[in-house]
């Protein structure tokens, strides 16, 4: 057993007619979405070709794909396998974007990736280290569409016009998030192209956000994996069809696509998420449904101005100097308004309730599950 890198090594020399595409093939293109191509890869505006993988290697600007520092190593094996590999080496890229709009709390990107002539995805990016991308990730909470969510409907349809014939779209975390909605919202002539839509660990809608899309129509074309332990993944998600992965490491740090376990060709699927991660999941998804919009944006508002007096804009910034950021934040806490304070309290008891009330029906249902001593042989 392996992750990604070792699938590239493994089975990089499989053409894409050898070894058809498949979920672990969507989770590299996924990751790929992550390093930065900007000033590499033309984006809809400009008039220019699609990049090949070996122009990118070449370019000038070559090592700003990894400006991410927290995953350089990893990035940079990826792409290099991915460069070297039979299967991906003909990659060619374009309509790449990349918004960063604190003005409109949006992280925005995506691209176009022409795996050969007849296979195309197009992929959109998950949140990257900007803090706006984590604000935007708990606007999910609220009924209406975060700003990336509607960008990434104009960016699908226009996307669609540059690509022959059916394609694939999906993305990781929040960019699995914009595929579907995407796909729930573009142009019915646009849906019908879409061959599969891949969702790795993105979270899901609020029940009247999905119902205002074309969910019925895609979902039997949404492959939705998400680790042992997800927690985003499993936000918002109360359907059943989703697959299982292993990952090497546990708890949060399983949302890591680096950490995800491959079998050969193929994920290592497990028989579900973890019991006690499923508790939790129901709990907090429940809590946030019980919360009404005001309360939510007091919450989320107050929960991001506090992280926002670390007084950096990324979360590079913010682990490299974590002493100094979790001090500023402790002071920040302590000057919260005393009505913001109390209405948190409320937020936090509920949470608090919602998960005491779910351990209990828990608890019971073990209960009742085992047998009693009169039943056993």
């Amino acid at each position: 057993m392996g992750t990604i890198l070792d699938y590239l090594k493994e089975y990089g020399d499989y053409s894409l007619e050898e070894k058809p595409f498949s979920e672990v093939d969507s989770l590299v293109v996924s990751q790929l979405s992550y390093l930065k191509f900007d000033g590499i890869v033309p984006g809809p505006e400009e008039a220019h070709a699609p990049v090949s993988l070996p122009e990118i290697a070449a370019h000038a600007d070559y090592d700003h794909l990894y400006a991410d520092e927290r995953y350089r190593k990893d990035n940079t094996a990826l792409f290099q396998g991915i460069l070297k590999s039979r299967r991906f080496g003909q990659m060619r890229i374009w309509n790449y974007v990349n918004y960063i709009e604190p003005e409109i709390e949006s992280q925005f990107s995506a691209m176009v990736c022409g795996l050969s002539e007849k296979i195309f995805y197009v992929v959109f990016r998950g949140t990257d280290e900007n803090m706006v991308g984590w604000k935007e990730d708990l606007n999910l909470a609220f009924s209406e569409p975060v700003p990336g969510q509607r960008q990434s409907v104009s960016y699908l349809e226009q996307a669609a016009q540059t690509i022959p014939g059916s394609f694939f779209a999906g993305g990781h975390s929040k960019g699995g998030n914009f595929a579907v909605y995407a796909a729930m919202h573009c142009d019915p002539r646009v849906r019908e192209r879409i061959a599969a839509i891949y969702d790795h660990d993105g979270p899901g809608f609020r029940p009247e956000v999905r119902e205002q899309g074309a969910w019925q129509e895609i979902r039997g074309r949404i492959h939705k994996t998400v680790p042992r332990s997800s927690l985003v993944g499993m936000l918002f998600y109360t359907e059943g069809n989703y697959q299982v992965v292993e990952s090497k490491t546990i708890g949060l740090a399983q949302h890591n696509p680096y950490t995800w376990l491959v079998k050969g060709d193929a994920f290592r699927i497990a028989d579900d998420i973890r019991p006690g991660q499923k508790f939790m999941d129901q709990a907090i998804n429940d809590w946030i449904l019980s919360l009404d919009q005001a309360q939510m944006h007091i919450f989320v508002d107050t929960l991001y101005r506090v992280v926002q007096a670390s007084e950096t804009d990324n979360l590079i910034d913010f682990t490299a100097h974590w002493f100094h950021s979790v001090q500023k934040i402790g002071k920040a806490i302590s000057e919260v308004d005393e009505e913001t304070a109390d209405v948190i309290m409320q937020i936090m008891r509920a949470l608090f309730d919602m998960v005491s009330l779910h351990a209990k029906e828990q608890a019971q249902l073990e209960r009742h599950s085992k047998p009693h001593r009169s039943e056993k042989k």
